[in-house]
């Protein structure tokens, strides 16, 4: 049970901070379809299953059943109910923890279907589905948000949403609809998805084409030295999501191929603070990995493709795989209470798993809820700056960074993590925070670095909890250097 102080907390602090909150929140929320090969693989369900217990935070416009390489020639629309119904027996008890959990009758309205048919063998005259005119439905609504569309299997849904787009609109509508598209596909698992990225040259597109292996989103099932792997393992799943955690828990099904493969396709919508910018700023990078706009080397097909299905050269710049370096942060016994590993990992792998246990343990937290009273379980801290997001300085000039105000709504105590990303940013070189602990909650003497022209940097902050779960929230600044 939480003491006295954190009741005070969790009942002034949202009193104080409410409409800045609510407005930060509102500007944050996503958009979502989904496009889901469900029974093809039991990752599908394990990865539904967390997505309802953030649909407080992702406005869901649509779950549609659809086909893939893997299942081609059936659609399962009622797993995706079955799901919902377990939902539906925890959203009370979820309410307690956030009041924007939807009803379960409104996510059953959301479940659509396309046609049981494989590939492009659903696109064209007289292939409309349930699905796809849904996909149309929902881009015509007047919301000017982005619409992503998060694809677990095959994408020919959507193809046949563009097909129509294109044959039955005048062609600025076209344009003004697509271009309100973001597009995150799970590799390429039917031949539909090569065929949009060619026919639809200016279609916002997220994919790793080729092998399934080295693709960005498979470092979430991947071990992987250096990473922690206890939080994928099967005993992990066992205690923090399947057991114990009510009637939704129980319907996350043992991992078959891999755990939830087709998760970082959605992953950066959740507002930790890593996203404000990614619905245009996949490169930034964020719980769903990073990727970088250019036009990828021929792939190998994925697996189960046809031969037929190998996808033709990109004709296109696309965001794909890109490289992170990173070096983690251990807990220290005596002294500073973080230090660098030894270790240096480099790939477009490390793009992702430097996030998973950050976010499995906001996954086992979100379980949590569905069980347990608000003063047992543990919520994510708030990280505050005390500076803008963005600001510009002239090469040789001190600043700071602040996040004084930073709390938990739990009355736990914070840890602090200041770290540049410099991927993220035009600058090469690293800042330098000596001989200053980047652990610290606000770090006030940094020289900006010479430069000969424009650059930006981008300094990440790290909130995390000493809750159990400990749960981490993130602040990002990104800082224009100019010559003096």
């Amino acid at each position: 049970m939480k003491t006295k102080v954190s009741l005070l907390l969790r009942i002034v602090i949202p009193i104080l901070i409410y409409p800045v909150l609510t407005e930060a929140q509102e500007m944050t929320r996503h958009r979502l379809v989904v496009l889901t090969d469900i029974e093809a693989d039991p990752d599908d369900s394990q990865t539904l299953v967390r997505l309802l217990l953030y649909s407080n935070e992702i406005d869901i416009e649509g779950l549609i059943a659809t086909t893939s390489t893997h299942q081609r020639t059936r659609v399962a629309p009622e797993t995706i109910h079955k799901i919902i119904e377990a939902y539906a027996k925890v959203q009370p008890n979820l309410l307690k923890h956030d009041p924007g959990f939807p009803e379960a009758a409104v996510l059953h309205a959301l479940v659509k279907q396309g046609f049981p048919i494989y590939g492009m063998g659903a696109v064209g005259e007289g292939k409309d589905s349930e699905g796809s005119d849904w996909i149309i439905r929902v881009l015509e609504k007047d919301d000017d948000r982005p619409l992503w569309v998060s694809v677990w299997g095959g994408p020919n849904t959507l193809a046949q949403a563009l097909w129509k787009i294109r044959d039955t609109k005048n062609a600025g509508e076209a344009a003004r609809l697509i271009g309100k598209l973001r597009v995150y596909t799970i590799s390429d698992q039917d031949d539909s998805g090569p065929w949009m990225r060619k026919e639809f040259p200016d279609l916002f597109y997220v994919v790793s084409p080729g092998s399934y292996f080295a693709a960005t989103w498979s470092a979430i099932l991947r071990e992987i030295p250096g990473a922690n792997n206890e939080v994928i393992s099967n005993t992990w799943l066992s205690e923090n999501i399947q057991q114990g955690h009510g009637p939704l828990g129980a319907q996350y099904p043992d991992v078959a191929y891999g755990m939830e493969g087709d998760t970082p396709s959605w992953l950066s919508l959740i507002p930790s603070g890593l996203n404000p910018y990614w619905d245009d700023h996949p490169d930034y990078g964020g719980w769903g990995g990073r990727y970088e706009l250019y036009t990828p080397d021929p792939q190998s097909p994925s697996p189960g493709m046809q031969r037929r299905d190998s996808p033709e050269p990109e004709s296109r710049p696309i965001w794909t795989n890109a490289d992170d370096t990173y070096r983690p942060r251990l807990p220290n016994y005596i002294g500073r209470a973080i230090v660098p590993d030894t270790a240096e990992y480099t790939g477009n792998h490390v793009t992702l798993w430097r996030w998973r246990e950050d976010f499995q343990n906001d996954f086992a937290a979100r379980m949590d809820w569905c069980v347990m009273s608000y003063e047992e379980a543990n919520h994510p801290p708030v990280a505050n700056l005390n500076q803008p997001t963005q600001f510009t300085v002239n090469s040789g000039d001190i600043f700071k960074l602040d996040a004084d105000g930073s709390y938990d709504p739990d009355g736990d105590a914070l840890s602090y993590w200041w770290f540049q990303y410099p991927e993220a940013g035009s600058y090469d070189g690293m800042v330098s925070f000596r001989p200053f602990a980047e652990n610290l909650y606000n770090v006030h003497t940094i020289r900006a670095p010479e430069v000969e022209s424009p650059k930006t940097v981008h300094f990440i902050l790290k909130v995390t909890d000493k809750g159990i779960p400990a749960l981490s929230r993130y602040k990002r600044i990104i800082i224009t250097i100019v010559p003096e």
